[in-house]
């Protein structure tokens, strides 16, 4: 069920008031919330329910035999379990015919071609979220960092909570599992400020994302029909698509979730905003980059082996990241691109700052942060091209078109767009870049709530006629359901 759908806009008011219904009943209203997960899921397609179920069937009972199990051996084996399982999963379904072609790539560039079928797999939506989610649960009770729960329906719905159930954020359960143990009273701040959170979110998707998806989709499609500003100007709006996209998905998760008094982590901090790409991953996806710290950068070793075995970590962790985002050689470069950068940038960090001393550039003013920002964004830009490249070959010809100025551009118009969908689109990332300049150094939200009923209500409607009359005419799927 898609978050931008009618469908949801049937499903989820009435989840909502069926759940305040409930609310001071906790087995009832976990109950819902497991019921509405399921039907939320199962909505694409039901047979992929029968994963989740055994995912938190295995995890529960594992966990509780993890608590109680002091021999080490014993406990080393029923963590492999649950890594075999969740990994199992995960691997058969998203990663098995890429091995496949990988192996056959691998005897055709020797010269001895093979002939082996791909499998007719369906890939699950959402599986590498939540096997991350549930594999946290068990890996934290094997450190000894958290105790199992002994109610089934609690962590049942822990697992499938529907609002970050298929894109994230993808939570810990020392965070979350928690509070399907708790009574939540019904705040009408909380719900106010949760509605505008979701309200955020749909204007980022159906306004902004859906909108630009229209350009970048015929350009990547058709790498060989477009030159110099045209791929340049696709790479640009992919970059926001895919944030707006992401982004957007994450508001709405939160705020539905805060709607019901469940508090999600944030996984989004205005992360073209960053001035390094240290700082990028500090800001985007928030959730995947601090667990891949813990559950990957930290058990190989993390920063404790010196500085080369960290460089080499570091670099681990992001070719791991690129492949974990799908199985094509396009995500292992995007993930190898980031690594190199991040490596380069520790190594050099002290060279860096002397020489950033003797041109001023470490100055915190407004043009400095610009000028590094800038360059960040151009990287990161650079390395969309190829997450979002339907395959290498197509990757290597737009970056060699990319420098093609002598072939005649199209207007922006020739591609699908109508006459006003450039204007809508530029003015509206640029008030979005506004607004979350803004919101760095303000709270806007607590200036809104000041102003007087008339003023917020007005301004409701206002959000709500925007998202409504410049949606985007054509509809898509949130890109991070692929992954």
């Amino acid at each position: 069920m898609l978050f931008n759908s009618l469908d949801f806009a049937i499903f989820f008011p009435l989840v909502f008031c069926l759940y305040w219904l409930f609310s001071k009943k906790l087995i009832l209203r976990n109950a819902l919330i497991l019921i509405a997960s399921y039907i939320f899921y199962g909505w694409w397609d039901p047979r992929f329910l029968i994963l989740i179920v055994i995912s938190s069937f295995i995890d529960f009972y594992l966990g509780k035999a993890l608590y109680k199990t002091e021999n080490q051996k014993k406990r080393k084996l029923l963590l492999y379990a649950s890594l075999l399982v969740n990994l199992g999963f995960l691997i058969y379904f998203k990663y098995a015919n890429f091995f496949i072609e990988t192996f056959i790539d691998s005897f055709t560039f020797f010269g001895n071609p093979i002939q082996v079928s791909s499998l007719n797999i369906i890939l699950p939506v959402g599986i590498s979220f939540y096997t991350f989610q549930t594999l946290s649960y068990t890996i934290d009770i094997y450190r000894k960092q958290l105790k199992p729960t002994k109610d089934w329906l609690s962590f049942f719905a822990f697992v499938s909570f529907f609002p970050q159930l298929v894109a994230g954020p993808i939570e810990r359960a020392s965070h979350l599992l928690p509070q399907f143990y708790e009574t939540h009273k019904f705040r009408y701040s909380q719900v106010k400020s949760g509605l505008l959170l979701m309200a955020f979110g749909l204007f980022k998707k159906m306004v902004i994302a859906d909108r630009v998806a229209i350009y970048v989709n015929q350009v990547y499609n058709n790498p060989a029909d477009y030159h110099g500003f045209e791929i340049i100007l696709g790479t640009v709006l992919f970059a926001f698509q895919i944030y707006c996209d992401f982004s957007g998905y994450s508001d709405i998760a939160i705020g539905a979730a805060r709607t019901m008094g469940f508090d999600l982590m944030k996984n989004f901090d205005s992360p073209y905003f960053s001035k390094s790409i240290t700082e990028f991953w500090r800001r985007w996806h928030i959730s995947l980059s601090t667990w891949f710290r813990d559950y990957v950068f930290i058990p190989l070793g993390g920063s404790r082996n010196g500085k080369y075995k960290t460089y080499a970590n570091l670099f681990i962790v992001f070719v791991v990241s690129g492949l974990w985002h799908g199985a094509a050689m396009t995500f292992v470069i995007w993930g190898f691109i980031h690594g190199v950068i991040i490596v380069l940038e520790k190594a050099s960090s002290s060279f860096r700052k002397k020489v950033y001393d003797r041109l001023g550039l470490s100055k915190n003013t407004f043009s400095n942060r610009f000028f590094f920002s800038s360059i960040t964004f151009i990287i990161v830009c650079f390395a969309w091209l190829f997450f979002r490249a339907n395959s290498l070959s197509d990757a290597m010809l737009l970056i060699s078109n990319m420098f093609n100025f002598s072939e005649k551009t199209s207007s922006v118009y020739d591609i699908g767009w109508v006459a006003l969908d450039f204007d809508i689109a530029l003015i509206s990332i640029l008030a979005l870049l506004i607004f979350e300049y803004l919101r760095t150094k303000f709270n806007l939200y607590k200036a809104f709530n000041n102003q007087n009923v008339i003023f917020r209500w007005t301004s409701y409607g206002v959000i709500v006629s925007i998202i409504f009359v410049f949606r985007s005419i054509v509809v898509g799927d949130f890109i991070y359901f692929q992954f």
